[in-house]
């Protein structure tokens, strides 16, 4: 029962604001006047920012450390970026939230009551009926933006991209609810070298052309993931102890290359089309992405 419900509220805490970040992203990609799917997508940040504040009030003692040490729910940065991007764009969000992950304690050893469990069991069944919602919408934006009826400002890949984090935090809440192992180490690697490769070609294309130092940056981290994700695909059972530390050692690299970024970003010293959010939620997916590579290298240990 502990595991269940801590495993579900960590999914949450991190990738349900993934959720409601991407339904910003797409709101702020619109033209003005396609006004249908402005009003979807608002919708969709409306109710993953619901499910997100009553998975946070859950969460107070029912997660672990490692998931609040790790910075993958909240980071330094956050709340300013909230902040700004909501000046930017005019889009409402709600700060209170990232206020009160910034207070979340960790559990212990004790057993979550049956109530906590209960409602716990009801929040995945409505986040799962979300996710699998904010999938199919993703995709007709993908199919009619590539059948040329509808124009917004998100590249194609970047749609495809959230359609399969999307997927991901999906299958892992069903895992979740039918009792399954995690998925092994060989997926999770090619998943998210996948991830952080195309984080660095969305970088690469979203900063200023006069920033040519972080584009040639960006450019050899898309490089050093493309030939991650190669060497992970060519595993023919679990991801090597060696090619996972150095996997590590390479996203460790990245993640203070995002952090200086969203620094910069947020400090006004970058020049780039990229919102303030953005660049923190590609850097909470970095952290994410290090703690598992952490408790991989540890495990293999």
């Amino acid at each position: 029962m502990r595991n269940y419900v801590a495993a579900s509220l960590e999914t949450h805490l991190f990738f349900g604001r993934i959720m409601k970040e991407h339904s910003l992203f797409l709101l702020a990609a619109f033209p003005a006047g396609e006004n249908n799917y402005r009003k979807e997508a608002d919708w969709y940040r409306e109710q993953f920012e619901k499910a997100l504040e009553q998975a946070v009030q859950l969460a107070n003692g029912n997660v672990g450390e490692e998931v609040l040490r790790s910075k993958e729910v909240v980071t330094a940065y956050t709340e300013s970026a909230e902040r700004q991007t909501r000046k930017l764009t005019g889009i409402p969000i709600d700060i209170q939230i990232t206020q009160a992950e910034k207070r979340l304690q960790a559990g212990g050893m004790k057993r979550p009551g049956r109530e906590t469990m209960q409602r716990v069991r009801r929040l995945n069944q409505r986040i799962m009926r979300l996710v699998a919602g904010l999938i199919g919408f993703k995709e007709r934006i993908l199919r009619d933006v590539l059948s040329c009826n509808l124009y917004t400002a998100n590249y194609p890949l970047l749609i495809e991209h959230i359609i399969r984090e999307a997927r991901w935090y999906l299958q892992a809440l069903r895992d979740i609810e039918n009792g399954r192992m995690p998925r092994d180490d060989r997926n999770v690697e090619i998943f998210w070298n996948q991830i952080m490769m195309e984080h660095a070609e969305f970088i690469r294309g979203l900063l200023d052309p006069t920033e040519e130092e972080l584009m040639e940056m960006a450019d050899d981290f898309a490089e050093d993931f493309r030939e991650l994700l190669d060497l992970a695909k060519q595993q023919d059972f679990r991801v090597s102890n060696e090619l996972t530390r150095r996997t590590l050692e390479k996203t460790q690299e990245y993640r203070d290359f995002k952090a200086k970024g969203t620094q910069g970003i947020t400090d006004c010293n970058i020049r780039s089309v990229i919102l303030p959010l953005l660049a923190d939620h590609v850097l909470r997916e970095a952290n994410h992405y290090l703690r598992l590579l952490e408790q991989m290298d540890m495990y293999a240990d």
